[in-house]
């Protein structure tokens, strides 16, 4: 079913759930998160509220619609240059730029990115796309690393990722609120993606999903008074 164009109106382009997206992407990059509600994502589609759900069951879908979109762009594409004998640590540095120019490019929906509960214990914000969670771990494997240390690089990554750009996104001025963050839990039928696609997520899975956080804390403190240690020592 389509929409109906209104008398005298013949150019509106279908409505499709992209053009949802897109519109709200834009939405929240002109007004912030609070502006975005249905209602007025309609006006500016220029269609009633009822017919957004269509294409998105809703404001909590269209949030996480938001997020897709916006984590599709860490995938690697084949014609993305990274240099014929580039190693971990170029595939690293390309992808930590490419989060990076997401949080930069749409600071007022990062914070969806880097915090909203996971659809699965195994994908750890940013980095929220089976997809690309897979391409992380054969990068890192097929490269000497051993699933343990894979896995350990996959946690310190994130969590070096989520803590400095949520600093750069609220220093420019970005809301951090709960109000901003809670949407309400991911949908129950995402923790139950079927893994056949993602063998090395599969594999790994409850490794990825161990609570490591104090653990992590304590190493990434040490790490950095060791790195002051070594700046005022010189």
């Amino acid at each position: 079913m389509t929409e109906q164009p209104e008398a005298g109106r013949t150019d509106r382009l279908p409505l499709n759930r992209e053009r949802v997206v897109q519109a709200a992407l834009q939405l929240v990059h002109d007004g912030g998160l609070p502006a975005l509600s249905m209602r007025r994502l309609g006006a500016e589609l220029d269609v009633e509220a009822m017919a957004l759900y269509r294409h998105v069951n809703g404001r909590e879908d269209l949030l996480e619609a938001m997020v897709s979109h916006l984590t599709s762009r860490l995938e690697r594409s084949p014609d993305t240059e990274l240099g014929p004998d580039f190693g971990w640590q170029g595939y690293l540095q390309w992808l930590a730029h490419a989060v990076r120019d997401v949080a930069f490019e749409h600071p007022e929906v990062f914070p969806l990115v880097a915090t909203r509960h996971p659809a699965a214990p195994w994908l750890r914000p940013p980095l929220r796309s089976l997809e690309v969670v897979e391409e992380f771990l054969v990068a890192l494997t097929s490269r000497g690393f051993t699933d343990d240390q894979a896995v350990a690089a996959y946690r310190a990554f994130t969590s070096f990722l989520v803590g400095h750009l949520l600093l750069a996104v609220a220093q420019m001025g970005v809301s951090i609120t709960e109000e901003t963050i809670d949407e309400g839990e991911a949908s129950a039928s995402n923790s139950t993606t079927t893994l056949v696609e993602f063998p090395n997520v599969a594999r790994l899975a409850d490794k990825l999903s161990e609570d490591r956080s104090g653990e992590e804390f304590e190493s990434a403190l040490e790490d950095l008074l060791d790195r002051i240690d070594r700046t005022v020592s010189q």
